[in-house]
């Protein structure tokens, strides 16, 4: 009886510690600086882009998805809304603003107020260059938890125009025939649910000091 005694104020500085501090980053959670593909989990189609140019609305690069899951224009980026502001290996919060650049072409996920082409919601296409374009790259990553988990399926929502990352089925033909439509919707429902995969995730460093900024 004695020993547990002496134990219990060091299980007490222990839970008050954990109380202090929150709750700490799980390893599966996703972090800045990681490249992953983007499942839309109604559809079961990943997040991708192309060097096609939609041929109406803004005529930017087109984003749609795809259902192959070994396609290299399916990687995207985990940036901050800033250089800086998402320190490489840092475990993405919910509620977090990032932006998300495509690998293979350097341009970032962006939507704005033009009319998708086949079901006539918002436009979302890739803009900018080498990872820089405006305001309007910028998503809140909504989640249920304190950090972006790998298994957890989220919402991505637009800063700018406050719609919703999502696919509702819409095909194209040729050139791209098979490709879904991705667009931007008004409402939160169970279109707009996407969830990571396959990726480099990058772990956070133990030292500070070597943290690389986005």
């Amino acid at each position: 009886m004695r020993g547990g005694c002496r134990l219990f104020p060091l299980l007490l500085l222990a839970l008050l510690r954990g109380l202090c501090h929150g709750r700490e980053p799980a390893p599966g959670a996703v972090t800045c600086g990681s490249v992953l593909k983007l499942l839309n989990t109604r559809h079961s189609v990943r997040l991708h882009s192309h060097e096609v140019k939609y041929g109406s609305g803004s005529g930017q690069q087109s984003v749609t998805g795809v259902e192959a899951s070994d396609d290299a224009n399916s990687y995207w980026r985990i940036r901050g809304k800033s250089d800086g502001s998402c320190q490489r290996g840092t475990p993405v919060k919910c509620g977090q603003a990032i932006r998300l650049t495509h690998v293979n072409t350097g341009k970032n996920l962006h939507t704005h107020h033009f009319p998708s082409p086949l079901s006539n919601n918002q436009e979302v296409s890739a803009f900018g260059d080498d990872g820089e374009g405006d305001d309007l790259d910028i998503w809140i990553v909504q989640c249920s938890g304190t950090y972006w988990e790998r298994e957890d399926a989220v919402r991505f929502k637009h800063v700018g125009t406050e719609v919703f990352l999502s696919i509702t089925g819409e095909q194209y033909g040729h050139p791209i025939r098979g490709q879904r439509e991705v667009h931007g919707m008004p409402t939160a429902n169970h279109h707009n649910y996407w969830k990571a995969m396959e990726g480099v995730f990058i772990k956070p460093s133990t030292d500070p000091a070597k943290h690389d900024e986005l």
